[in-house]
């Protein structure tokens, strides 16, 4: 087998991949269509032993160097149809094999959703649709008087990686004053972006709108906390489509119930869904999706299209666009 289907969730697999992507790679990269799991490489070691290219989504199992060198000595490369592949790749680039994702395609809904929820904010929806919903007309159309709007608003984006510049790009039509926290941001880039840098203090104490895209490290993990919640202009709203680790959330509770004038919109948490006694179900200024902002529906075969294109870009010889390095895994989401 030249290629393998290697994931933990086989209808993970079905979902990504459209019958066109598979037929395709089915031609051009000899694979197998069946879905192995990391159980079926260790029963049956003798399948793979061949094997040089990996294709994959959510659900790819993590590997040690020494499993990848035992099972797969001649793997060239793995093609990860999703996002973010901090979880399985350090072993395969430490062995020198070359790992792709789909992380710019998983990137455009990311941006789309949150660029949307950043408009809304500014107009003050979730606020006064709470209240608008429970019949409380007056107090609704209290609400929407602190709201800005987005002619002049200031919005802070903290880390302008992959989906942090599309949101900022989809954003462009607005009058927005964007500033961002991004120690890895050159200057050059920050001007042609139309952005201002700062500090995180800064940012939070500015601005009516904060969105987390921050690297999912350990660096990062709980870098957002009371003090920065606590900050916040009044009536402003902090959004996260990246990853829950960042967030102290003991301490994102706190700023909201001293702070009901503040809103939370999370579609991710840390651990996803919340524990079941987390403030976060009772508190009405934080509101809870299932993480959603990722590709979805039809929007994941963009991800397995990106990841077939970048196979054929590899087999021709030509320049790759969505290579992962080591240095990447850094600051990457």
């Amino acid at each position: 087998m030249k290629s393998v289907f290697l994931c933990e969730q086989a209808d993970n697999i079905g979902k990504v991949y459209a019958q066109s992507t598979v037929s395709l790679l089915e031609a051009e990269a000899s694979l197998d269509t069946r879905v192995y799991t990391k159980r079926d490489v260790t029963e049956t070691p003798e399948r793979f032993k061949e094997t040089e290219y990996i294709f994959s989504s959510w659900g790819m199992p993590v590997l040690t160097a020494d499993e990848i060198t035992e099972y797969f000595p001649q793997l060239k490369c793995v093609f990860y149809a999703a996002g973010s592949v901090q979880s399985f790749a350090r072993p395969f680039l430490e062995r020198g094999i070359k790992v792709f994702s789909a992380w710019a395609a998983n990137a455009v809904p990311v941006a789309e959703y949150t660029a949307a929820q950043i408009i809304l904010a500014n107009k003050g929806f979730f606020k006064t649709a709470q209240k608008m919903s429970g019949g409380d007309v007056p107090a609704a159309r209290e609400a929407f008087e602190h709201y800005i709007g987005n002619y002049g608003a200031k919005v802070g984006i903290i880390g302008a990686g992959m989906i942090g510049k599309l949101v900022i790009q989809a954003l462009k039509n607005h009058r927005l004053e964007i500033l961002v926290f991004d120690p890895f941001l050159p200057d050059k880039t920050a001007g042609e972006l139309g952005v201002k840098k700062c500090g995180l203090d800064e940012l939070f104490r500015n601005c009516s709108v904060v969105s987390n895209h921050l690297a999912n490290n350990e660096q990062t993990k709980g870098m957002l906390d009371y003090g920065l919640f606590s900050s916040m202009p009044p009536y402003s709203v902090f959004i996260n489509t990246g990853r829950g680790a960042q967030v102290v959330e003991s301490d994102l509770a706190k700023a909201l119930e001293n702070r009901p004038d503040l809103t939370a919109v999370l579609d991710v948490t840390d651990p996803e869904p919340p524990v079941s006694h987390s403030p976060f179900y009772s508190l009405e200024n934080c509101i809870l999706t299932p993480h959603i902002a990722g590709s979805s529906g039809s929007e994941v075969h963009r991800m397995a299209e990106y990841i077939s294109d970048e196979f054929l870009r590899f087999k021709k010889g030509l320049p790759c666009r969505y290579e992962v390095t080591l240095k990447m895994l850094d600051t990457m989401a």
